[in-house]
């Protein structure tokens, strides 16, 4: 059969998107193999990984689409959501984001392609940003301290329980309280975290807290029904009773409502979604942590503080890294190590543009608009539940089934209480004719109500559903930078300013050795600003979620085939709550068969620190395994401490390839053991990106594994958040994944309880993972996993005859990623790793993955997407810097004053009158004619932790330290 040059065009252009996305062309891969001394691709593949586990076949998924048919396909998905006018409330909102800010953050790879800012010197554009955050966040709450966001409101909640019960020290019950007019999905998520710390969990009236011996209480602010009530009293009467007090606010409420640390909160929490984020079916959205003074040492999650570089200027840096979870370990309370970088950026951002005056004027027209609703409710003898109110109203004694048919027939969503109460919570986006037309909905076309003659009696008898008390008096957002931005021309230019600070994908390749920074394709981004997708609320009716179901649906197949699991739930968002929610899947199921008693979890000394944190989370006994010399685990020491724990063994936790970057040729044998003695096998998913399309972790023995989609199947990082980590499991796990209370999950035991706040957690973002794989293939999918280790063993093989590489398999290659040894050098020349990542920096590159698994080594992972080009690029730097260690080894330069140890240089440097330095300034700043040609500049020199640490400062500096 004959085809006409139009239809081959179109078989050419389905492969157009995986030969964009690889980056190695044929003459690269072939110059790599050379280097490599083998003749193909295959033999690579069977020299890395065991052929016991090899797929020896191609994925069952579909050819490759082009990114137009991938994107038409998917919009027209899209399109079967009906986008409704939500009034539902229930901490989601529609909320309008300036353009200025999706355009210019949202939308660029400049913000949402960077790396978490673990390396300040690359990332004070973002660290202000999120410092911007957390000044905002302490206005509105009148907290003196708030962290850089957390996952959601409900995991803040949680981790507030947890916050409460490790600080309140003279507490002795065991009890935690939390009022019964909470969100529901907060009260879900709490309820699981509860039961796996061994909490009691009492739910009641908030006014009955004194009566409580708990040692920790959540109340909501307003409450979910909308009740604006005066919080002092309560606390105080907690307090008196030594009872810790969690508030949980509505952010927008709060430019009214008097702040929560003025009535003695310990802690508040909530949502910044309404602050410009999309609802996007439940995220993702930054959620809040604020805390008094004397909890900063224990507040969970990131701290953005104030420092100085060797200089003495103001830099930003993330403060007290080692209250890091995975630091902690087995002793951990939180398995928080992420946040939602991108998203508290664009709360923040939405902050600064309209300043506290344009906040005000946003609440108050909310406001405004909610008290004209309910005076003409009340005049058409409506009865509310609450006499109080900031945005959200909940009628009683209605027909709820007429309202409701009234509602449908004009595409409006409101809230339906078990009762038969009606709620509805108006946002950013009502308008006055949105007013009259719930008036219809809810009242009935003939009701003779006109909103601009109910807006004229509001205004003119001063009507307010805030009570006097709850009013805020105090002023907020007073910084400068709050003050400045206003103009679309200045918020442009600061944005710019920022982006232009920080070092992203957009800049360079991104070597972190197991966070897999892969290319965020601008195909696969563009969905996420659809209103289709965007404008969905997380517990819209099923009848309008046609395409958001099938996506995800479509998604969890593509899943089920890449990892040969039966089941897949996407409901947890990010990798650690993948991992937390796997191990309760685990332990429900042996509580289900009668072996609840099974508590241990073995876990290999290489293990990420979320690993034994999430196994304490889960109310896991950790047994650690060790690891043989080559990085392996001790099977012997394996099926000893199998043995030794066979009545009490639940689960083991293992990375594959390991965490040593090898793929381990005994990994059936280990889940073997495990099962033989009654465990059950998790596989942590952070080196996925080595197995797609060659192996899958269902097959060789895996009952259950997470998946980072913010890593292999390529959801941007944005900063350090969002991400997603949905699990696949075996079917005897499935029903025992997360439920959902306020939307049942189907085949889910209904006793399940939820890690997230939305059924599908951060579900706007899987249309990304969604259009990768679709565009992909399973043919693409497997040539870029080939790519992936090609990548780690031609620079595990540039780098060797200068560094030593740690870790090999049998055959002497690496999996997708290599660990150089700098231990000796440092013995040799006082150069650490540090100096090594700081220096990268001058030659416009981020540093590996420094000390882990193992300290004193840099852990380097290139990915499928890195040209040849790159690759060199990146390996010429190393043997640079090699060169210009072997210089102060031999004593060219002293060890206290050489390129490495004065590094990052910046303009600041290079600007100074005198140089008192051994090398040039050329040397310091362009150590290569490729630097020369693409200059990145630090924005500052080293940055003091020790000096940030104690000397904390959380809030944004003055004016003057701007000045400097």
């Amino acid at each position: 059969m004959a085809f006409d040059n139009r239809r081959l065009a179109q078989l050419a252009n389905h492969d157009a998107f995986l030969q964009r996305h690889n980056g190695p062309d044929a003459d690269d891969i072939a110059t790599m193999l050379e280097t490599l001394e083998l003749d193909s691709m295959e033999r690579l593949i069977e020299q890395t990984i065991p052929a016991g586990i090899r797929l020896g076949r191609e994925l069952d998924l579909d050819p490759p689409r082009s990114e137009a048919e991938a994107l038409d396909y998917l919009y027209r998905l899209a399109r079967q959501n009906r986008v409704a006018k939500s009034y539902i409330g229930q901490g989601y909102y529609d909320t309008l984001l300036p353009a200025v800010i999706q355009r210019n953050v949202l939308e660029n790879p400049g913000w949402y392609t960077a790396y978490t800012p673990y390396q300040p010197e690359i990332s004070q554009g973002r660290l202000e940003g999120l410092l911007n955050f957390q000044q905002m966040i302490m206005d509105l709450t009148g907290m003196s301290l708030a962290n850089a966001s957390l996952l959601d409101e409900a995991t803040a909640a949680a981790e507030a329980m947890a916050l409460c019960r490790r600080a309140n020290r003279k507490a002795k019950s065991n009890a935690f309280f939390v009022a019964d007019d909470a969100f529901p999905q907060t009260l879900d998520v709490v309820r699981t975290r509860a039961h796996y710390f061994g909490f009691e969990l009492i739910v009641g009236p908030a006014e009955s807290i004194a009566d409580q011996e708990v040692f920790g209480a959540l109340l909501q602010y307003p409450g979910e029904s909308g009740r604006v009530n005066d919080l002092s009293q309560l606390i105080h009467q907690a307090a008196q009773a030594g009872i810790m007090t969690c508030v949980a606010a509505d952010i927008m409420s709060l430019v009214l409502l008097r702040e929560p640390g003025t009535m003695g909160a310990d802690i508040v929490i909530g949502s910044a979604q309404r602050f410009g984020v999309p609802m996007g079916f439940g995220g993702p959205h930054a959620a809040f942590f604020a805390t008094t003074d004397k909890l900063k040492r224990s507040i969970p999650g990131r701290i953005i503080g104030v420092s100085r570089d060797e200089h003495g200027h103001t830099a930003f840096r993330m403060a007290m890294q080692t209250r890091e979870q995975h630091i902690r370990r087995e002793k951990a309370t939180s398995n928080i190590c992420t946040a939602q970088a991108l998203l508290a950026n664009i709360a923040g951002f939405y902050a600064v543009y309209h300043g506290a005056q344009g906040l005000r004027t946003i609440a108050g027209r909310i406001h405004r608009l909610t008290t004209i609703l309910a005076t003409g409710l009340r005049q058409a003898g409506v009865k509310l539940v609450h006499d109080t109110w900031f945005d959200t109203l909940r009628l009683t004694g209605v027909d709820a089934g007429k309202i409701h048919g009234r509602a449908m027939a004009q595409d409006v969503n409101l809230r339906y209480f078990a009762d038969g109460d009606v709620g509805l919570s108006l946002d950013q986006t009502t308008t006055a004719h949105d007013v009259g037309q719930l008036f219809d909905v809810l009242l009935g076309e003939e009701h003779g109500l006109a909103v601009p003659v109910l807006d004229e009696a509001v205004v003119a008898e001063g009507l307010t559903g805030i009570p006097p008390d709850c009013q805020r008096e105090s002023d907020f957002l007073t910084h400068p930078t709050f003050r400045r931005y206003h103009s679309e021309t200045e918020m442009l230019r600061y944005l710019k300013r920022l982006e232009n600070k920080d070092l992203s994908l957009a800049h360079a390749m991104i070597p972190l050795g197991s966070c897999t920074m892969k290319l965020n394709a601008t195909a696969e981004m563009m969905p996420i600003s659809w209103p289709e997708l965007a404008r969905i609320h997380p517990f819209a009716p099923q009848d309008q979620v046609a395409g958001y179901k099938q996506i995800i649906g479509e998604l969890g197949a593509f899943l089920k085939e890449i990892t040969g699991y039966d089941h897949i739930a996407m409901q947890p968002n990010s990798g650690a709550q993948g991992e937390y929610a796997g191990l309760i899947a685990i332990r429900r199921y042996q509580q289900a068969q009668g072996q609840g008693h099974r508590h241990v979890c073995l876990i290999p000394s290489s293990a990420h620190g979320t690993n034994p944190a999430s196994a304490a989370m889960a109310h896991m006994k950790v047994v650690v395994v060790e690891c043989d010399d080559q990085g392996n685990i001790d099977l012997e020491d394996l099926r000893h401490k199998a043995q030794a724990h066979h009545d009490d063994l639940s689960a083991i936790m293992l990375t594959y390839p390991s965490t040593h970057g090898v793929f381990e040729e005994g990994i059936r044998e280990a889940c073997e053991i495990v099962h033989e003695h009654g465990g059950q096998v998790y596989i942590d998913g952070a080196n996925m990106n080595a197995q797609v399309g060659l192996a899958r972790p269902g097959d060789f023995g895996g009952d259950v594994s997470h998946l980072n989609l913010h890593k292999t199947f390529c959801i941007p990082h944005g900063g350090g958040g969002p991400g997603m980590g949905p699990i696949g499991v075996k079917a005897h796990l499935a029903a025992h994944v997360p439920n959902h209370s306020v939307r049942r999950l189907e085949g889910v035991d209904a006793e399940a309880g939820a890690v997230a706040a939305a059924p599908f957690g951060s579900a706007s973002i899987l249309p990304i993972s969604w259009a990768y794989i679709k565009m992909m293939g399973a043919r693409g999918l497997r040539e870029a996993t080939e790519l992936a280790i090609l990548g780690a063993n031609y620079i595990a093989r540039r780098l060797a005859e200068h560094y030593p590489v740690l870790y090999k398999g049998s055959h002497g290659n690496v999996a997708h990623e290599c660990i150089i040894d700098i231990r000796s050098l440092k013995s040799s020349s006082g150069i650490s790793e540090e100096d090594i990542a700081k220096r990268l920096m001058d030659y416009g590159f981020h540093a590996p993955t420094m000390s882990f698994p193992v300290p004193g080594t840099l852990m380097i992972e290139p990915t499928e997407s890195e040209s040849l080009y790159e690759l060199d690029r990146f390996c010429d730097a190393m043997i640079h810097i090699r060169e210009e260690i072997a210089q102060v080894e031999r004593g060219d330069w002293p060890t206290d004053n050489n390129p490495l140890v004065k590094a990052p240089h910046t303009m600041t440097d290079i600007m100074q009158d005198e140089w008192h330095r051994p090398y040039s300034r050329e040397v310091g700043a362009f150590p290569t004619p490729a630097v020369k040609s693409a200059k990145y500049w630090p924005t500052v020199n080293r940055v003091d932790n020790v000096q940030g640490d104690r000397q904390l400062i959380c809030s944004c500096p003055s004016i003057e330290a701007y000045r400097e």
